[in-house]
């Protein structure tokens, strides 16, 4: 080989030694086709072992929340016979469409929305007053603070029966108080949602009491310094570290209110006229009088109601709460 094929010269020569390094770079660079599939191995792994650890709770949202969902809709959208060798008959969304805007419906519908009306308001208030007025250095505080807090260990069924023994006509505490009669069709939904406002009281009592312990004291010295009275201090440092408290009280409350059955059986039954049947009453149906199919379509309304109402709350009071960042 010649000298000049050796060491090249003229306009080709940079250009043939930039090829060559390019080359070498790449030949470099390129990482191996094994450790590539060591690497694609690996996530497969991962991906196995994380859906592995999921499966339990894939299984129990499956069974008990998934299934369950589908199965209203299959049952709202079939009619039952009452000869129970007939199988049921497809109606598509018709029956659907007709349970969702009968009278039954709304009136069940109405009485959610004012039970909800009564206890979550009245519930956050008492809540907070109970929280606030014994969220101080006194002796003896801890005892008051045990007995706001007690009602969180009782059932619905027990606070219904000492709320019944309260307002019993006969022998009640409260017998000859007008706007607490079970009896009353104008009285009887705002009585029991009393009851509930007391069996939840103990629950938003201890939230809204771990929350204030968390508001820094340094704050609200700074705060008494700048001239700022008590209630100004509340409204203006208190209650904003204390929002996330509350919208997530507030959340519960709703879900809480909409879904209240229990205390309805136990006081009224559903009467007096049925003033006090909600939603979810209506959906149990303990008399029986009401097919299954119309009960699955009341069921998905009031599924996505409480959906669509939990999510305006959060959506809505979200932006007002403060988290601290």
């Amino acid at each position: 080989m010649s000298p000049a094929e050796l060491h090249p010269s003229g306009p080709e020569a940079p250009a043939t030694a930039a090829t060559a390094t390019a080359t070498a770079t790449a030949t470099t660079v390129a990482p191996p086709a094994k450790a590539q599939t060591r690497r694609f191995g690996n996530k497969v792994k991962d991906a196995a072992l994380a859906y592995l650890f999921l499966l339990p709770a894939l299984i129990i949202f499956g069974v008990f929340a998934y299934y369950p969902l589908y199965r209203l809709f299959w049952y709202a959208t079939h009619t039952q016979s009452r000869f129970r060798n007939k199988p049921a008959s497809y109606v598509g969304l018709e029956q659907l469409k007709t349970s969702l805007t009968s009278n039954d419906f709304i009136s069940g519908l109405t009485h959610s929305g004012l039970y909800m009306l009564y206890t979550v308001p009245l519930g956050l208030l008492l809540g907070v007053m109970l929280a606030v007025s014994t969220h101080r250095r006194l002796k003896g505080i801890k005892v008051f603070q045990t007995i706001f807090s007690s009602t969180v260990a009782s059932s619905v069924a027990v606070a219904s029966v000492v709320f019944i023994t309260l307002v019993n006509p006969e022998i009640g505490y409260f017998k000859n108080v007008p706007w607490l009669s079970l009896s009353n069709p104008t009285s009887a939904l705002f009585a029991v949602s009393l009851s509930s406002v007391w069996q939840n009281l103990g629950l938003t009592f201890i939230v809204i009491l771990a929350a204030l312990q968390t508001v820094p004291d340094e704050l609200i010295e700074a705060a008494t310094l700048d001239g700022y009275g008590a209630i100004r201090r509340f409204w203006r440092i208190t209650v904003p570290l204390i929002s996330p408290a509350l919208l997530f009280l507030g959340i519960v409350l709703v879900v809480n209110a909409l879904q209240a059955f229990a205390q309805i059986e136990i006081l009224t039954g559903g009467g007096p006229g049925g003033a006090t049947e909600t939603l979810l009453f209506k959906i149990a149906d303990p008399r029986g009088i009401r097919p299954l199919g119309v009960r699955a379509s009341y069921s998905l309304g009031l599924f996505v109601l409480t959906a669509v109402v939990a999510g305006a709350q959060y959506s809505i009071m979200s932006k007002r709460v403060h988290y601290g960042d």
